[in-house]
């Protein structure tokens, strides 16, 4: 990669039934939505904002946005996440 491309700020979208609404354990772990990875937290909001919208009903259901370039450099510097997670999806 250059040296002038900015870092990949890669985000996942998951969800699933939780056991209670207490907790973050899923009920099947067999039936997590893996929706997708994302390359900026504006489009894997717009896709968690959807799918959180489709499973209103059940109050069971959640979805979370994880900031996975975070678990991949911790090191990383979370200015940049912030200037970059700030951009509007395209």
């Amino acid at each position: 990669m250059p040296d002038s491309a900015p870092p990949q700020l890669l985000h996942l979208v998951i969800g699933g039934e939780l056991t209670d609404l207490e907790h973050i354990t899923f009920k099947d772990l067999d039936q997590v939505d893996i929706v997708g990875v994302y390359p900026n937290y504006a489009t894997a909001h717009a896709a968690w904002k959807a799918k959180a919208q489709q499973t209103v009903d059940n109050a069971h259901m959640r979805y979370f946005v994880v900031h996975l370039h975070r678990l991949l450099d911790p090191g990383q510097d979370t200015k940049q996440d912030t200037k970059q997670d700030a951009k509007p999806a395209r």
